[in-house]
């Protein structure tokens, strides 16, 4: 059995817990988290709360990291340094790169194993793009998010300081063009326009066209139903016009976490180094005998 830890009880934590209460491959070691308790979460009776790692009484094999992604980077190098698998859905797609690059020399030092960006998008999204290209390595891919709420921009948005609550949906507009629908209640005293210009400058929407509007009650309009189209069209060969779609309709942190647990499992299987998803087998991340799993799914 492969012992996991939740590191984090939001959104992504809680439907985590789900996921690993529906394997039978893995136990859950505990959840790590500064506000999650049994009192509030009954769910949670029979598994142990801490605030830190290393207080927990079954020392875990993997941290599902279900923090924002902002914290990601040192929330990985503190468990690989206490010898514990990572993985984490990062999804500040721009940072990927230099992220991989700085966890993955943690990981090689204490000769564990972190995949990151395991998500929907970096993520699962990811490895269809990969596919796709491999399929016509000339041409374009368009991905077209949405419309949908954004766990990532809303996390994001809500700690910008002022920010009671705030939800970030995405509009696409098609080309891999989108725009940012930005709803924030505003604690009293702070200023709407100040808060606005600073979302606006944040890397997660400074790139895309994004509108800020300010609302009493934030939950009203929350849906965390979310989308992608992925479209590639391209030449295989000298072959033209050879064209691909993909397309999902989901709930946005069910599908995370699920991915995530996937990529835990898949943690157990890799030599120490940092990877991201379109650098591991697909076949890893599955349950069951190797063989089986190939003459049912090739």
């Amino acid at each position: 059995m492969i012992k996991a830890v939740i590191a984090g009880y939001g959104n992504i934590g809680k439907f985590t817990l789900e996921a690993l209460l529906e394997t039978k491959d893995f136990e859950i070691a505990g959840v790590v988290s500064a506000h999650a308790c049994a009192e509030k979460n009954p769910e949670l009776k029979d598994i142990q709360v801490v605030k830190k790692v290393s207080e927990l009484k079954t020392k875990p094999d993997v941290a599902i990291l279900c923090s924002p992604s902002r914290n990601v980077p040192d929330a990985a190098k503190e468990c690989l340094k206490n010898a514990i698998n990572t993985v984490d859905s990062f999804d500040i797609h721009q940072d990927i790169v230099s992220v991989r690059r700085e966890i993955d020399k943690a990981a090689k030092e204490a000769g564990k194993v972190s995949i990151i960006s395991a998500g929907w998008d970096p993520g699962l999204d990811s490895v269809i793009r990969a596919l796709l290209e491999a399929a016509a390595p000339k041409g374009i891919t368009y991905t077209n998010f949405g419309p949908g709420m954004s766990m990532g921009h809303s996390v994001a948005v809500k700690s910008v300081k002022g920010v009671k609550k705030a939800l970030s949906i995405t509009i696409p507009l098609g080309a891999s063009i989108h725009r940012r629908m930005v709803y924030v209640e505003i604690e009293e005293g702070f200023d709407f326009n100040d808060i606005a210009k600073k979302i606006k400058a944040d890397e997660y929407f400074v790139h895309d066209e994004t509108h800020v509007i300010k609302v009493d009650d934030v939950d009203v309009l929350k849906d965390m139903g979310h989308g992608v189209n992925l479209a590639r069209k391209g030449v295989s060969g000298k072959t033209q016009n050879q064209i691909f779609e993909f397309n999902m309709r989901i709930n946005n942190p069910a599908l995370t976490a699920q991915i995530l647990v996937s990529a835990a499992r898949a943690s157990m299987k890799q030599k120490p180094g940092c990877y991201t998803m379109i650098e591991i087998p697909v076949i890893d991340m599955l349950y069951g005998d190797k063989e089986k799993l190939i003459a049912g799914l090739v």
